[in-house]
């Protein structure tokens, strides 16, 4: 299979957006109420507004299909003049997993950080997902942060 195709998210993407992010957020074994779709939505949707999404789209035969989709912030930080960029939320259908879509994603994110001239571009990850932290291993190095939060 060739490599998928990265671009932005387009109006037309709603509904497949949605199941991918659904599938995303079941694998964290977490819903969201379907009000949430419609505002994360329309921030996508929104130029110039946080989070940002990129899509992957099946190659030739795929007819177009989305295979992945991928949300990133730009956000000031104390520790640099330059904006960072976190990217929040990565994910693959399993249909598609180890044909560089993940990675086109990512890379996809970089570009966008370099074209926004942010210093860094970081992300989270559950540590039993295995399969995307080898993936991760190849294209970022790992920091020994630990993550806190207010419960």
């Amino acid at each position: 299979m060739s490599a998928a195709t990265v671009r932005p998210l387009a109006p037309g993407d709603r509904d497949e957006w949605a199941d991918l992010w659904r599938a995303y957020l079941r694998f964290y074994e977490t819903e969201l109420p379907d009000a949430q779709y419609d505002v994360t939505w329309s921030r996508l949707m929104t130029p110039d507004e946080s989070p940002h999404g990129l899509c992957a789209v099946a190659p030739d035969g795929g007819g177009g299909a989305l295979i992945g989709i991928t949300h990133y912030i730009f956000h000031r930080s104390c520790w640099t003049e330059t904006e960072s960029c976190y990217l929040q939320d990565l994910f693959v259908s399993e249909a598609a997993r180890g044909t560089g879509a993940g990675r086109a994603l990512i890379e996809g994110v970089y570009a966008a950080a370099d074209a926004a001239n942010a210093g860094q571009v970081y992300w989270l990850t559950q540590d039993f997902n295995e399969t995307a932290r080898r993936l991760y291993d190849r294209v970022a190095a790992l920091t020994p942060f630990v993550k806190y939060r207010r419960p």
